[in-house]
């Protein structure tokens, strides 16, 4: 079986990795630096087992520029696994990367049945299959998390298919057959349940990183501890002791941009607990970023930009809204970052210092959303939320 994954992310490289373990599959892409990656035997992301899968299975997978595919008839499934970012403007995901790349493939004679892995508006996979005039089209979302994007790939807390009939069954049969964990439910349903399936599922998760977080609010205001609050409260097994650890506010790649997909995709139905949660994460944002601006500091130094330990991107994280708060309501603070992964003295006309002593000795106090054993010897010195050293 030949298996053809378009999109060289978290999503698209986890899910080739696990079905290379069986099959032969093809990587395709427009990032020449990400193609080049893969070729080499060497990760394009942050994750410590896809590092060790390429270690031990060197040319296992091959990648190629999507434009450079002759033919798509060799394949019998096809994982479209690209970006759809959430665009202000139109108040809905841009999916223009996935008609862009189905339209490609239709071109090249493609006879594959398409596997969707991006995330998607409700309703999308019914729109598409229409526009297309191509019905072998099934949604199937991913929970990954950024960083052990391949171990939640071999085990799943579980897998959706959106699809009731004899194709959906034969690729919940090809998902089971090649993950690690045993005992995963498989759920087949509409297209449209798998897709609110997925949106609805990042918005729990978001409104209780909001709930957490306006309790961590509610004691800075009356001087309480969060700490005792917090283990209190999830100590009650219906609540749990998970996804507690407060933060400066969600942030990231899929938490704010679905929230706001599922938020849009309410317009006509009586709704107040969903745009609340996109309402307290800005309320949030700009309660701390308050509390920071206040201090009597000249120089903040921000310890890390990236959105969740392991990382290796900062894409939408949460300390970019921070840093723009802090600036409208102190203009007088100044910021020095810590960040490892850039390489340049300088971003977006802010001083870079990544040797950590001289970053510490440099600043006035120090901003981190999430803490790192090495904080803790100057935590006096820091400003954070973070109270279980955990990104969630």
């Amino acid at each position: 079986m030949n298996i053809l994954v378009v999109g060289i992310g978290y999503v698209g490289l986890a899910n080739a990795i696990v079905f290379s373990k069986n099959y032969d599959v093809v990587l395709a892409d427009i990032n020449k630096e990400k193609i080049k990656s893969i070729n080499n035997n060497q990760s394009p992301i942050q994750d410590d087992l896809i590092k060790i899968f390429f270690q031990e299975n060197p040319n296992k997978l091959k990648a190629v520029d999507i434009n450079s595919l002759k033919s798509c008839e060799e394949f019998d499934y096809v994982i479209i696994a690209v970006s759809t970012n959430y665009k202000e403007e139109i108040n809905f995901f841009d999916t223009s990367n996935i008609e862009k790349v189905l339209e490609n493939l239709i071109s090249k004679k493609l006879r594959a049945t398409v596997i969707i892995k991006s995330t998607i508006p409700i309703g999308y996979t019914e729109k598409l299959k229409e526009n297309f005039q191509y019905q072998n089209i099934v949604f199937s979302p991913e929970f990954l998390r950024e960083g052990y994007a391949l171990y939640d790939s071999l085990n799943p807390s579980r897998i959706i298919i959106g699809n009731k009939e004899s194709l959906g069954k034969k690729i919940g049969e090809l998902f089971y057959k090649n993950i690690d964990a045993k005992n995963v439910k498989v759920f087949y349903m509409d297209s449209n349940e798998a897709e609110s399936v997925k949106l609805f599922s990042n918005a729990y998760l978001a409104m209780r990183v909001g709930f957490f977080n306006e309790i961590d609010s509610y004691a800075r205001v009356h001087r309480l501890n969060t700490l005792d609050i917090i283990k209190g409260i999830c100590a009650d097994p219906r609540i749990g002791n998970y996804y507690n650890n407060p933060s400066f506010g969600y942030g990231g790649y899929c938490l704010p941009k679905d929230t706001k997909q599922l938020l849009a995709s309410f317009e006509g139905v009586p709704n107040s607990l969903i745009g609340s949660i996109v309402e307290s994460n800005a309320i949030r944002k700009q309660f701390i970023a308050k509390l920071i601006a206040k201090s009597d500091v000249k120089i903040i130094g921000i310890y890390r930009l990236i959105m969740k330990h392991n990382s290796d991107n900062f894409r939408s994280s949460v300390i970019f809204d921070i840093m723009n708060f802090i600036k409208e309501y102190n203009k007088n603070i100044n910021f020095i970052i810590y960040e490892p992964l850039i390489n340049s003295r300088e971003f977006e006309n802010i001083r870079i210092e990544n040797n950590l002593g001289n970053f510490l000795n440099s600043v006035d106090l120090i901003v981190a959303n999430r803490l790192e054993e090495k904080l803790l010897k100057v935590k006096d010195k820091v400003f954070s939320s973070d109270l279980f050293l955990t990104d969630c």
